[in-house]
């Protein structure tokens, strides 16, 4: 497959990564060359210098014969000129662009994207993707990471071990006969910064962060079994009432749990329009970080605090300061990979990725087969694939223990006819069902060729 990627920042970089690791030909397109120089000095792309949507350089990164072109520049109006010169000038069948300005994003402006006005096969929205990434995580307290799979029916749940968690030091196929009816499976497990699929009698010990596939149903007893609570947060504070602050104190007030929320603001303007938007919701102007401020928005009786400013150390700091105040859980929006190492021994409970949750929204609608959902693990290490089975794919009618999987892989669940059912070794995947797929990044490959009969997009 051939792509052209617009934009050498870090979500173009990391699809360049993914893409050119999977063997496809891939051109990085950028008007600053020190971000192109770095794509082709650490990966295998091609690089040009220009603005992407002059026609003359798309024409040079060889989009006459692009099967895709990905749009993800610092500007909408760039992202959205290079799909239509995309398809007007060079007839590039899939158009993916990234827009971040809510105007775009608007459902009474969806008409804006038909192929006859503006044609882009998808777009994907930053802010919408981390509110819903900071929902998730506020919902699910006692987990780092978590994400819906099958129409919400399994969850993946990303959680760290303490020292008194129950069952350390336990082999995982004993804990599968001793809770032989909980339809939840350990997928993956990161231990002294590296992530691994486990082996039947691998352990668990304090410290390791584990990725577990769970049936929603189940995921609460999954967490204790783990030695978590699953209990829901009654007051969130949120420190940053931008873009995303404000799409999650929305869905909060809008939800079905009720809770109680109160936002910090540093600017005025926002800090208006956000107190405008909201019904419930108390709004104050003030910096996130004034001990002060947090006393006023009562940071020692929330049960969760989202920091959700546009500069990561900001959010750092906040989250330690309202922890340090008695907030209970703490969430921090880090847009730098290299300071994820710092939230452990900072004492903060959760982060979230921006990259990573676009990185996965792009993915979703770039891989080969009847893929329907992907999830990037991390940065970048794994993916969780979720995909329908197809009659003449390499893995239909044969039960789990004969498909030839790369070491770097676990079924996590399989739906059936509708219905999640339990996966082990004798379970066998059929034309029609719907498998979810735990896969360390350097087999992604492997497991594509599994699933595709031929190229198609979905």
């Amino acid at each position: 497959m051939k792509v052209i990627i617009c934009g050498a920042g870090q979500v173009g970089w990391q699809i360049a990564r993914h893409l050119s690791g999977e063997k496809n030909d891939v051109t990085v397109v950028d008007s600053n060359p020190d971000l192109v120089r770095r794509a082709t000095d650490t990966l295998d792309v091609q690089g040009l210098t220009g603005f992407a949507s002059y026609p003359d350089v798309l024409e040079r990164a060889g989009a006459r014969d692009a099967d895709m072109i990905i749009a993800a520049t610092f500007s909408d109006e760039v992202n959205m000129v290079t799909c239509q010169v995309a398809h007007s000038v060079f007839a590039v069948p899939r158009k993916i662009a990234r827009l971040r300005a809510r105007s775009y994003l608007d459902a009474i402006y969806s008409d804006l994207y038909r192929r006859d006005h503006l044609p882009i096969d998808v777009v994907i929205s930053p802010e919408e993707e981390v509110a819903q990434a900071a929902l998730a995580r506020i919902r699910s307290p006692a987990t780092f990471d978590t994400e819906d799979f099958l129409a919400g029916d399994t969850k993946l749940l990303g959680i760290q071990l303490d020292a008194d968690c129950p069952v350390l030091e336990t082999p995982l196929k004993q804990l599968s006969e001793l809770f032989s009816t909980l339809r939840a499976i350990v997928v993956g497990i990161r231990r002294a910064g590296s992530l691994f699929v486990p082996e039947p009698g691998d352990q668990l010990f304090a410290g390791d962060q584990i990725y577990v596939f769970s049936h929603s149903v189940d995921a609460g007893r999954a967490l204790e079994i783990f030695g978590k609570t699953a209990r829901l947060p009654e007051r969130v504070l949120i420190v940053g009432g931008g873009n995303v602050g404000l799409t999650v104190a929305r869905a909060l007030e809008a939800g079905p749990e009720r809770m109680r929320v109160r936002v910090i603001e540093k600017s005025r303007a926002r800090a208006e329009v956000a107190a405008d938007a909201l019904e419930r919701t108390i709004v104050l102007h003030g910096d996130g970080l004034d001990a002060e401020i947090l006393r006023e928005a009562g940071v020692d009786r929330v049960d969760a605090v989202l920091c959700v400013t546009d500069d990561d150390k900001t959010n750092l700091l906040a989250s330690v300061r309202a922890k340090t105040a008695g907030a209970t859980l703490s969430i921090a929006l880090v847009n730098d990979p290299t300071l994820v190492p710092l939230m452990s021994p900072l004492g903060i409970d959760a982060y979230i990725n921006p990259r990573a949750t676009t990185v996965s929204s792009i993915l979703r609608h770039i891989r080969h087969g009847r893929v329907r959902g992907v999830y990037s693990v991390g940065d970048s290490e794994a993916e969780v694939i979720e995909a329908q089975v197809l009659s003449t794919s390499a893995i239909a009618g044969r039960q789990i223990r004969d498909i030839d999987f790369p070491e770097g892989v676990l079924v996590g669940a399989v739906q059936k006819g509708g219905k999640v059912v339990r996966a082990s070794g004798s379970t066998r995947i059929d034309e029609g069902d719907v498998i979810v797929l735990f896969v360390l990044a350097a087999d992604v490959p492997a497991v594509e060729t599994l699933l595709q009969v031929s190229i198609d997009f979905f």
